[in-house]
């Protein structure tokens, strides 16, 4: 039997990583900065050159690497292919200009200081990077998303994002020369590129016929857990095959993305996958941080002082021009190169890939990630600086442009939100159609999902009580957030989620019954109605004028029933019935007449007696 301390050996690493990150990341955001910065600056604290908590940065770069492998599946769940082509001028040609020129830039310059041509190239696209988390932090943070020049960074940012594929792929080819081998014949070279290729191809034809009927089979489970397990063995799935054959796990992984980013099951993956790709990718971060010698960074302090502020600053000056010849105002261009000025993320993912394949040293890897981390300190601080100081000046957003690019990648602007695709749901959104109000729809049922497919929808599926999802599929943006699920305590769970994190949205509800709309009502949505109640007003209606009635008149009635009941809800949500009695688990509300009675009840049948309890005749 193990020893009871075999079993507690690895706590001490985990809570040393949980308890570094919970500091440092808070203390940094306090700031203002980026939550990559805390996890860096955690690492360096825990790692051998800081309090050597943990001595081995290699035990857990594994693991970590995982992070960035999950980080771009997600970025490929957030492409599609079909709607990349109305940004085709500023994402393929600002785009490329920027990291082509840059990086050019950046590497003759690495390249006259003393390192060599590969080691340059290496640094010089590294380095051309931006970091696309802190950038898209800020733009969010200024509302400025939807301006011409969060529109131009958005598309820079794209093509950075995608060009780290290839550029992952490459990487290795330029180290063939010393990595492999001068007796391995073209046979064997030619035969290592069709097993390349047709990994890539086995993935493409999976992920196109074979992904979406998996999922829709497992969806029909209804278990979470099951669709949770499944997401990640098609992310490290094709992850593994890629590196089998030689390419990064990070391709099969983007592939994988990108084959599902059509999907109805896209936004139910990227929740499932969201929170171990932020943990897997903060301990990615804080890996790299531990991997800093501070011993070195000591010993070319000068060349790194030297360093960051011509990279930030040249950087500015290079997206600026670049913008301004893509038609962007000087004002525009200098917002976009003040943002984009710092070395990005992916700057940790390319160095170790470089250094593993024999095209830099260790030694100038780790002092080029020490110069990605200062830019990428200093870098938001020179930002809010110009834009505070040159930049004041409001610039008012376009009316298309982003907000329509956002809309066709997938991120939802429709103004009404429909959780729930049942009878209720089908009829609500017929109404919508009507007015020519096109809702998004989430649902868990596959069945449901084919439905709302016919209608033309934007269909989601997902579980309505999940905060992530509902995020997902566009919440904070909605107008109205209409919740037609069946069950009550589903309904209920919901309209407090939505109560509490989406306030500006107003909450249309389906109750169930009488006391599930007070229950309702005291959360605070905005309006409610219960299942049966307006058929049957309008049941009660036609049956007035079925008797003789006068139309009128029925309506009148009708009328005059439905305001005294929203009345007497009213008064029962305040007070409630029994002064709220009714309200605990297993008690009802007693149903009253809204209009005297003229006379007694009569019972009509001695069973009926006995239950009234008015005895015999």
């Amino acid at each position: 039997m193990a020893s009871p301390a075999s079993h507690v050996s690895f706590l001490p690493p985990i809570l040393t990583f949980c308890g570094a990150a919970v500091i440092a990341v808070p203390v940094f955001r306090f700031f203002g900065l980026s939550a990559v910065l805390g996890y860096l600056a955690a690492g360096v604290a825990i790692g051998p050159s800081g309090l050597s908590l943990v001595g081995d940065p290699g035990t857990v770069a594994t693991v970590a690497e995982l992070g960035v492998v999950l980080l771009l599946f997600i970025i490929g769940l957030e492409l599609k292919l079909s709607h990349l082509w109305s940004m085709k001028r500023d994402i393929f040609g600002l785009g490329f200009a920027q990291l082509a020129i840059t990086g050019l830039c950046l590497g003759g310059a690495s390249l006259a200081i003393g390192f060599g041509p590969k080691a340059s190239l290496v640094i010089g696209i590294a380095v051309a990077l931006s970091a696309t988390a802190i950038a898209l932090q800020m733009l969010e943070e200024r509302n400025d998303l939807p301006t011409p020049y969060g529109q131009r960074s958005f598309a820079i940012l794209l093509f950075q994002d995608l060009s780290v594929v290839p550029v992952l792929a490459i990487l290795p080819l330029l180290a063939s020369g010393t990595a492999i081998e001068e007796s391995s014949s073209f046979l064997e070279r030619l035969l290592a590129a069709g097993e390349a290729a047709a990994a890539i191809g086995a993935v493409v034809l999976i992920g196109r016929y074979g992904l979406n009927p998996f999922f829709r089979i497992l969806a029909r489970t209804g278990s979470r857990e099951v669709m949770t397990a499944s997401a990640l063995l098609v992310v490290l799935g094709a992850a593994l095959l890629m590196e089998e054959v030689g390419l990064s796990m990070a391709m099969g992984a983007f592939l994988a993305g990108l084959l599902l980013a059509e999907s109805n099951f896209r936004h139910q993956l990227e929740a499932d996958i969201e929170p171990f790709r932020g943990m897997l990718l903060g301990l990615f971060f804080m890996s790299v941080g531990m991997s800093i010698d501070l011993g070195l960074v000591r010993q070319q302090w000068a060349l790194l002082a030297l360093a960051a502020p011509v990279v930030i600053v040249g950087k500015t000056i290079l997206i600026t021009i670049l913008s301004r010849l893509f038609g962007a105002t000087w004002r525009e261009g200098l917002r976009s190169g003040t943002l984009l000025c710092t070395a990005g993320e992916f700057a940790f993912v390319l160095l170790p890939v470089a250094t593993a394949a024999g095209l830099m040293s260790q030694s100038d890897a780790q002092t080029v990630t020490a110069l990605a981390a200062i830019t990428m300190l200093l870098g938001p601080v020179f930002s809010t600086l110009i834009e505070k100081v040159l930049l004041s000046r409001p610039e008012t957003a376009k009316a298309s442009g982003m907000d329509d690019l956002l809309g066709q990648e997938g991120e939802p602007s429709s103004r009404v939100l429909v959780i729930g695709f049942g009878r209720f749901g089908q009829i609500v959104n017929q109404v919508l159609l009507s007015q020519n109000i096109d809702a998004t729809v989430i649902d868990n049922n596959v069945e449901r999902v084919r439905d709302a497919a016919r209608f033309g929808l934007k269909i989601y599926y997902g579980d309505g009580t999940r905060l992530d999802v509902l995020r997902a599929a566009g919440a904070e943006e909605a107008e109205m957030i209409c919740v037609c699920t069946d069950a009550p305590e589903t309904t209920e769970k919901i309209a407090e989620i939505i109560h509490q994190n989406f306030p500006s949205a107003r909450s249309f509800v389906r109750a169930f019954d009488r006391i599930h709309a007070v229950r309702l009502l005291k959360i605070g949505i905005d309006y409610q109605l219960r299942e049966t109640f307006e058929s049957a007003i309008v049941f009660g209606r036609s049956a007035l004028e079925e008797l003789g009635i006068e139309a009128e008149t029925a309506a009148s009635a009708a009328l005059n029933v439905r305001k005294r009941d929203i009345a007497r809800l009213f008064l029962q949500k305040e007070i409630g019935a029994s002064y709220g009695a009714e309200l605990v688990v297993g008690a009802r509300i007693t149903p009253e007449p809204l209009t005297s009675p003229t006379g007694r009840a009569k019972a009509l049948s001695p069973e009926t007696r006995d239950i009234l309890g008015e005895g015999a005749l």
